[in-house]
């Protein structure tokens, strides 16, 4: 999974998508989840690094991290890799 190359993101969580013209805002938590990414590491790190960083349970974190990489892509904003 990785972030599209042509999505813009400021450091305050507004994304741009050039593509389709649609542009968002990220909360903190969400920026950080596309920050991972962006560096090329998979789900599991950003899971690894959010238990590390903030107190909740597991279960919660990957629901809420897979809901987050949902929209994402529906947004056609990360893209799974091909396997």
């Amino acid at each position: 999974m990785q972030v599209n190359k042509n999505i813009a993101i400021s450091d305050s969580g507004f994304i741009f998508n050039p593509s389709s013209g649609d542009s968002f805002s990220a909360n903190p938590i969400g920026l950080e989840i596309i920050r991972i990414l962006k560096e090329g590491k998979p789900k599991e790190a950003v899971l690894g690094e959010l238990l590390e960083k903030y107190t909740v349970d597991a279960s919660t974190l990957e629901k809420d991290v897979n809901d987050f990489l949902q929209m994402l892509s529906m947004h056609q904003l990360i893209q799974y890799d091909e396997q």
